[in-house]
């Protein structure tokens, strides 16, 4: 699995990328178990009043999650590729330059991953 991490603001937002013959998690919504690669990520935006507070380039914003949507891909290329735009558009919800936010991609063990 790979972990594809955003940092921007002071904060960092990171998704799960899961690969060929790693079993994704399985819930509703959840892609064709059968696609090779797995992204999942949370997804947020601003909001007036409410949510969580999250400081952001030093200034406190309230930020409402919204459900992750797990999505499959057919190749690696299209699935990072797809992660890094979502990360950078979860970014834009909160007032960052897409351009501003530092994508990295770590790989991790499925062993010493956290369970799921």
């Amino acid at each position: 699995m790979l972990l594809i991490r955003g940092e921007a603001g002071g904060t960092t937002l990171t998704g799960t990328l899961y690969e060929r013959g790693e079993r994704a998690p399985r819930f509703k919504g959840a892609p064709d178990e059968d696609a090779p690669y797995v992204w999942v990520c949370d997804e947020f935006y601003q909001v007036e009043s409410g949510g969580t507070v999250q400081k952001v380039d030093g200034e406190e914003v309230n930020v409402a999650f919204e459900s992750p949507m797990p999505r499959g891909f057919d190749t690696r290329d299209q699935a990072t590729a797809a992660a890094e735009d979502h990360i950078r558009t979860q970014f834009a919800r909160i007032g960052i330059e897409a351009d501003d936010v530092e994508v990295t991609i770590e790989k991790q063990d499925v062993e010493t991953a956290e369970p799921q």
